[in-house]
């Protein structure tokens, strides 16, 4: 049954509401999030001792995050093509395992290709890890698809803050080798995941009730609608992740260079970051659940062009203050743009997610390679003045559908509730 929808573009009411289990695996997967993202944050938060150690330019240091992002860009939509058609509820733990590795290589490696090599295993790590982990949560999710992207997203952000500052006080002080201690982590990881893995495993064989529980919506629009929505999302995930390649890898150099402050000074300003970036992450989804992901998608990406234009002529302190508003602003639209695009293709769930996850490192791979030549050739203040103006790639969002125009049909339900008043 369909009909014309006269509601915000939001996910269907199911009327079913998260049990304990799967907020524990909401928990979980949020967690091994955390732990997955913290050790891989730990390579570019030691860019600086690597630079120095190895006598690396900037054009290296942005092959070493090419070497890892591509890596994972390239093998994430294939990961979640081959698990949407068979799930392998398991593959959690191999994804752990390689960052494992990866970590292991890295803290003892002795050169430049040593480095590539370790970098690339992680990257593999990532690959495997983050499709069926954001397959698993929307599996886990009772209907809030938003929220439950949030939720796993922000642990990932979490960790990715996390990790620099770990760098600064273990890494810095004790030396590369320390990385091998991070290795725990890793083991903790395992283990968890294992329980997830047992857990998605039942769901697997209770098809029925999984998709009962999951309240998916097909939107009914042409191919051709639906693969210029996709093109759009993607040019929107570009010019977000483009823009903070030039903050995650290049924020410290940056601090260093205009402000003088120390190596390990650096590093805590970019944890400020970083953690603003965390909690940006968890608004983005249950404010899209509400009003819809487009009004999220617009106020995030648009709506930050302001502090960007702003930042390169502000003092340290402004720097600090803009660089907090423009990571927790930002930082909102992946869950609306990830959910947005699950909802134009809900029954690929996996491919989706390991396209748009690989697009966000494989873009952050190029935007970090390619800066990295551009600051060698110019300067990093050029750089910083140059992707200033890549939020306005959010007026992009004008040309996305606005689903509240759009006929649905629910899995669980024959069609939206209606707004109470």
């Amino acid at each position: 049954m369909t009909r014309q929808s006269a509601v915000p573009d939001k996910p269907a009411n199911t009327g079913y509401t998260p049990t304990g289990t799967t907020i524990r695996v909401l928990a979980a997967l949020a967690f091994c999030h955390l732990l997955n993202d913290m050790m891989q944050s730990l390579l570019p938060a030691i860019y600086p001792m690597l630079k120095t150690s190895y006598k690396l330019d900037f054009g290296q240091i942005g092959l070493i995050t090419l070497a890892y992002q591509m890596t994972a860009s390239l093998l994430q939509p294939l990961v979640g093509i081959y698990t949407d058609r068979r799930p392998q509820p398991y593959s959690l733990v191999g994804g752990m395992s390689f960052t494992l590795v990866g970590l292991l290589l890295l803290a003892h490696a002795r050169s430049f290709a040593g480095l590539l090599v370790a970098a690339c295993m992680v990257g593999v790590g990532s690959s495997v890890f983050h499709p069926e982990s954001s397959r698993v949560a929307r599996m886990a999710s009772g209907g809030r698809h938003g929220l439950a992207q949030s939720l796993f997203q922000v642990g990932g952000n979490a960790g990715t803050a996390i990790g620099p500052l770990l760098a600064a006080f273990i890494v810095l002080p004790f030396g590369q080798s320390s990385i091998s201690w991070f290795s725990l982590a890793a083991l903790l990881g395992i283990t968890v995941l294992w329980n997830v893995g047992s857990w998605s495993r039942a769901q697997t064989l209770a098809p029925a009730r999984s998709h009962a529980k999951s309240g998916t919506v097909q939107v009914h629009l042409s191919r051709s609608q639906i693969r210029l929505a996709l093109l759009i999302l993607m040019l929107l995930l570009f010019s977000k992740y483009f823009y903070l390649a030039s903050l995650g890898s290049y924020y410290a150099f940056y601090l260093i260079a205009k402000f003088h402050v120390s190596v390990q000074s650096s590093q805590i300003h970019l944890f400020i970051f970083l953690g603003a970036v965390a909690a940006g992450t968890i608004l983005g989804g249950p404010i899209g659940d509400r009003y819809g992901r487009k009004l999220v998608i617009w106020c995030s990406i648009l709506g930050v062009l302001p502090f960007t234009l702003l930042l390169p002529y502000a003092n340290l302190f402004w720097t600090e203050i803009l660089s907090i508003i423009i990571g927790l602003v930002l930082a909102s639209a992946f869950s609306a743009i990830i959910v947005f695009a699950q909802e134009l293709v809900p029954h690929k769930v996996g491919m989706i997610s390991g396209l748009f996850y690989g697009l966000a490192f494989g873009v952050g791979g190029i935007g970090a390679a390619f800066l990295g030549e551009l600051a060698d050739h110019t300067s990093i203040f050029f750089v910083y003045s140059v992707c200033s103006y890549l939020p306005a790639f959010g007026l992009l969002t004008w040309f996305l559908p606005d689903m509240k125009h759009l006929d649905v049909k629910a899995g669980s339900e024959s069609s939206f509730p209606r707004r109470r008043e």
